[in-house]
């Protein structure tokens, strides 16, 4: 939407040289001799701010305001006084007024505060964009987005819902595997039959093959009455295996053995039970490549590899980080009873430049902190009333030490990938990790022989 100044005001000499100054420092103007034209093009839909003078005929320039604040209070308006209005003017900013310039003044002073107030009346028209999106976008988060990747991921979807084909969905923790299954069972044949969802990784083997098949009574020792499985419980719906690439090798034989042949035999009984299941099975590593797939079976792989869908990291589609942080932060507000903040630009930085190595969960939470007023501008909790009055060359030296530790984070610790965006030489990189007792170590990816479990 393109802003532009709405200039009201009578003397045509005054409003000439008023928008010849205003289009010389590059805004786009619309001048109008009177209040009530100007009110016929305005509404809650003007991406733009008004000037007016305060002293017009008909309707002066504090009804205007009223009238425009009755349809729109976050839409700005300056006023233009003359020397025996300031009274009036001050009493006008306490009632909303953005800002009042008394005459005669410099072109600097008429050009600053309308761009001060393009820039604030372009964050409030956004802020709504994004949030009557988030309100259309439906059971479709966190898919939603206008990026090309994510329109093709959408279709996908849809073409694909209705096969009964049995997909693979690869993708990083928390970018949203989970609702891709539930959007492939709801858009369905299927949708009113059950979704069962497993996590192959939260169960011990001693437990994952009785969860699956089920199991008669007496068919192991605390087996003290008979279980329908999860397999068997999805019959006529759809099975969700998520992490499957922790499904244990002797599960994996049993698991290609049902997608081979849509039947089962629970555990104590030689009884082969038919199943119609739809299965979607999700990785959040590449199984297509031997070195990440290890112990998982390649026939399972290529079985289960029938369609497979990749959903992009929040970092490929930072075009969609806002909508989706609009959406998360209107329903962390509602679930804590507060009032929906407007994204501020700290915040706004801090979505665009922010790594999101746990992608949508990670966004989710950090909107929920923002909605309960705990966040800062770069991702940390806010500093206590103490220190946020402490002196602003302490609060520089916090402020340059959490954008250190920032962006090691982003790089996992690496000195050069750090250096080169933070755009520092080396040495001084350096003197500022001592000054501020920052070690590099701490944010480096440890090998995997050395992370715990290992």
């Amino acid at each position: 939407m393109q802003q532009s100044v709405c200039l009201v005001d009578d003397d045509s000499d005054l409003r000439k040289a008023m928008k010849q100054t205003l289009e010389l420092a590059g805004l786009s103007v619309t001048d109008f001799p009177g209040a009530a034209d100007a009110l016929a093009v305005l509404g809650p839909d003007f991406g733009g701010i008004v000037i007016s003078d305060i002293r017009m005929p008909g309707i002066d320039g504090l009804t205007l305001f009223r009238r425009v604040a009755g349809f729109d209070p976050d839409l700005p308006v300056i006023l233009v006084t003359g020397h025996g209005d300031i009274p009036m003017a001050v009493q006008a900013l306490k009632d909303g007024v953005y800002d009042f310039i008394p005459k005669p003044f410099a072109a600097d002073r008429l050009v600053q505060s309308a761009r001060r107030a393009l820039e604030k009346r372009r964050l409030v028209m956004e802020n709504r964009a994004l949030k009557r999106a988030a309100e259309t976008a439906g059971e479709s988060l966190p898919l939603i987005g206008q990026t090309p990747v994510m329109e093709r991921l959408r279709q996908t979807l849809r073409h694909i819902a209705d096969t009964d084909v049995d997909v693979l969905v690869a993708g990083e923790t928390g970018s949203g595997k989970e609702v891709v299954a539930t959007l492939l069972h709801n858009w369905s044949r299927r949708r009113d039959g059950n979704f069962v969802a497993l996590n192959c990784g939260a169960l011990p083997e001693t437990v994952i093959e009785s969860e699956l098949f089920g199991h008669e009574q007496g068919a192991f020792t605390g087996a003290l009455k008979k279980r329908i499985g999860r397999i068997e419980h999805a019959s006529g719906g759809t099975l969700f295996l998520d992490e499957i690439e922790a499904m244990p090798p002797a599960t994996q034989v049993k698991m290609l053995r049902v997608l081979e042949a849509r039947e089962i035999t629970p555990l104590g009984t030689n009884v082969v039970r038919p199943v119609d299941i739809r299965v979607i099975a999700a990785a959040k590593i590449d199984l297509g490549d031997p070195a990440q797939r290890g112990d998982f079976r390649e026939d399972l792989y290529f079985r289960l590899n029938v369609v497979t869908l990749s959903i992009p990291p929040l970092r490929e589609r930072r075009d969609d980080i806002p909508l989706l942080f609009s959406h998360f932060l209107t329903r962390a507000a509602e679930r804590f009873k507060r009032d929906v903040p407007d994204i501020s630009p700290a915040v706004r930085h801090h979505l665009m430049s922010h790594s999101w190595p746990g992608n949508v969960r990670e966004l989710s939470h950090f909107a929920e902190r923002v909605a309960l007023g705990v966040e800062g501008p770069l991702g940390q909790a806010t500093a206590s009333p103490t220190a946020s009055a402490a002196a602003l060359p302490e609060r520089l030296e916090r402020y340059e030490a959490e954008i250190l530790k920032e962006a090691l984070r982003a790089q996992r610790g690496d000195v050069k990938a750090t250096i080169e965006v933070l755009g520092i030489p080396r040495k001084t990189f350096y003197d500022k990790l001592q000054r501020h007792g920052i070690n590099r170590a701490d944010y480096a990816e440890r090998p995997a022989s050395e992370k715990p479990g290992r």
